[in-house]
């Protein structure tokens, strides 16, 4: 199941994909929840009340993918957890490559440094070093805390794709790169949420890539994490407590633009840059440059 965030006479809805159209659920339901991460909270995770909700769908409850205006498919999640340096390639082509990390590198986003399926994406004034970075993003279905790897999975409502744009030079300012993670509007979430269950456990083994202009320029698989989904909650949740609606950013493979050769290859206006993950789907956003 597919499930997708959008707008609609300005108003935020929540939808489910059913070929080139979605089923909006607030046409069904006016009182459902119009965020996902509100209805994995109200329902504990559990999405077969949203799947039994869309199958009541009249025929005036459907719209066209087509000029659908998306937003986040989910709209508000309480935290963005990202990790970093979890492909062994891409630490290697790196500052990193001497000192291969030990445990997963955990750093945060904020909601205000990303943007929905085919929103664009800004580079802003003070820098040209906007790169790109292909991830798949888990996103938290129900409270969990000191996981194991026995149910550490359990807590995953679903996967999506992420553009984690980062601002490099800004990145490596100093030893915490909070502020080259984060400027608003430099990375991407979406198009939807594919449910765990029509995907393999942890996300495991699906092929991920990244696209500039049509040109591929990262390709990878999700099996050379360094840091598996489940490792990763195991160790995140011995000190922070995941919540419904929560995304995992899983980190991003080689073929970054810093590490392009001869010359490194920043996104800039004019660009469009696709983010795909297998059987979840393609991330699309062109590029825009801040206004003065």
């Amino acid at each position: 199941m597919k499930i997708v965030g959008f707008e609609l006479n300005g108003a935020l809805h929540l939808g489910v994909v059913e070929g080139d159209q979605v089923v909006d659920l607030q046409a069904v339901d006016a009182k459902a929840p119009n965020d996902l991460g509100e209805w994995l909270r109200q329902h504990k995770g559990d999405l077969k009340p949203l799947a039994d909700l869309a199958k009541k769908a009249p025929a005036s409850a459907r719209h066209p993918l087509k000029g659908l205006k998306y937003t986040l498919p989910v709209a508000k999640p309480g935290k963005i957890i990202c990790l970093g340096l979890n492909y062994l390639d891409h630490v290697k082509e790196g500052r990193y490559a001497d000192n291969i990390p030990k445990f997963p590198t955990l750093f945060f986003r904020t909601i205000a440094s990303l943007v929905p399926h085919e929103a664009a994406i800004i580079r802003p004034l003070i820098s040209e070093q906007l790169d790109y970075e292909a991830e798949m993003v888990a996103v938290v279905g129900r409270h969990a805390k000191h996981l194991t790897m026995a149910n550490a999975l359990d807590c995953i409502a679903g996967y999506s794709c992420s553009n984690e744009g980062s601002i490099r030079e800004f990145q490596r300012h100093t030893t915490q790169w909070t502020m080259g993670k984060n400027f608003d509007r430099s990375g991407s979430f979406g198009p939807w949420m594919v449910s765990a269950d029509e995907l393999p456990a942890g996300g495991k083994g699906l092929k991920i890539e990244s696209r500039l202009n049509g040109k591929v320029m990262q390709s990878s698989n999700t099996d050379l994490l360094m840091f598996p989904l489940a490792e990763t909650l195991v160790y995140a949740t011995k000190g922070i407590a995941l919540e419904p609606g929560d995304i995992i950013l899983t980190g991003t493979p080689s073929g970054v633009g810093h590490a392009q050769k001869p010359n490194p290859v920043w996104m800039k206006k004019g660009d469009v840059c696709e983010i795909e993950v297998e059987s979840i789907g393609v991330l699309r956003n062109p590029i825009e440059d801040e206004k003065a």
